[in-house]
């Protein structure tokens, strides 16, 4: 599967030049529960659009983990006259009847962030998430290696949402990265609608299940990650064990420089809005986006995203002016930057 390195957009995605005027655009959204979509991916496609399409419309709509509300939503802006409509569906497999509705009509569905195996949309666009879920996983091994925990030692796996396809793909990758190990997983967990407080429910019963025994935690993303560090904080385990995230949110970034969480993985969400908007313009133009890979029959871009840990953390959040030191160096944390570098 071909992937693209992050500065490659652009040149993927030429602008197209004769967007239709007043033509309307539709980002629709799966859930509230990562601040990303509504700090992030909303920003950023709304950013591109107007640079290259001025005169259309963009709605924005976030189905805030329901999935009969994303499909009232799908519903209007259908209604409302969208020939485009980017779509990160809260359920994947429920979301083929979106696609299949959209295309029945003439109308272009760009997939964002979650695939849609059982219809294919007309394209998709997000970082490549079987590899995120390898990755994380294997800095995790690699992390405990390192620090000489020996082989047969134990770790928790907490995947994302059991209705969200993208998760599935994280948690393949997972598997992969964890079954070369040598470490034995003793308990895995989906994680209904990514929410923390059910990862961190989960993570304490498994605490007093298996206590010691767990050497390391591979979570998908920093919301379940930052569920099983409270876990662990409330059962009073000092230091609590490697545990990883994904998605760079300030507090997972916050939780790394305190030492508390392992790593993340930094994919500013910006990047694959803009490619997004994009190739919704190159649609309204009666052009077809320029595809490097495929994924369940889509035409699909692919983005390599970077880990993040303590030990890059700067060169790779900092310097590149993904966050600024200021708001992440808050009080509490100005001690552990100073000591990374981060001023």
């Amino acid at each position: 599967m071909k992937k693209i390195l992050l500065a490659s957009v652009a040149a993927l995605f030429p602008v197209a030049s004769m967007a239709a005027d007043g033509a309307v655009v539709a980002f629709l959204m799966p859930d509230q529960a990562s601040t990303r979509y509504e700090q992030h991916d909303y920003p950023g496609f709304k950013a591109e659009m107007e640079k290259l399409c001025p005169t259309c419309t963009v709605i924005y709509q976030n189905a805030n983990g329901d999935a009969a509300d994303q499909q009232q939503q799908f519903n209007s802006v259908m209604a409302q006259g969208a020939t485009v409509i980017v779509l990160d569906p809260v359920d994947s497999t429920a979301a083929a009847s979106l696609v299949a509705q959209a295309q029945a009509q003439g109308v272009k569905v760009i997939a964002y962030d979650r695939p849609i195996p059982d219809k294919a949309p007309d394209f998709y666009v997000s970082f490549d998430n079987k590899g995120i879920g390898f990755a994380i996983a294997q800095s995790l091994v690699e992390h405990m290696k390192a620090k000489g925990v020996p082989e047969g030692s134990g770790v928790l796996q907490i995947n994302g949402s059991p209705t969200d396809a993208a998760a599935g793909l994280i948690r393949d990758g997972i598997h992969e990265a964890l079954a070369a190990s040598g470490y034995k997983t003793l308990a895995e967990f989906d994680t209904p609608d990514w929410a923390p407080p059910k990862a961190q429910e989960w993570a304490s019963g498994q605490v007093t299940r298996f206590g010691a025994e767990i050497m390391g935690v591979v979570a998908a993303n920093d919301g379940t990650g930052g569920g099983a560090i409270a876990a662990f904080k409330a059962a009073g385990v000092d230091p609590v064990p490697p545990i990883t995230g994904n998605d760079a949110t300030q507090a997972a970034l916050q939780l790394i420089i305190a030492g508390d969480q392992y790593n993340t993985i930094s994919k500013p969400s910006e990047i694959v809005a803009a490619a997004a908007a994009q190739a919704a313009v190159l649609f309204l133009d009666g052009k077809t986006p320029e595809a490097t890979s495929e994924l369940y029959g889509a035409p699909s871009q692919l983005f390599v995203p970077a880990v993040v840990t303590a030990e890059n953390i700067k060169a790779e959040i900092f310097d590149k002016g993904i966050e600024k030191a200021a708001d992440i160096c808050t009080a509490d944390y100005a001690e552990a930057c100073k000591a990374l570098g981060i001023e």
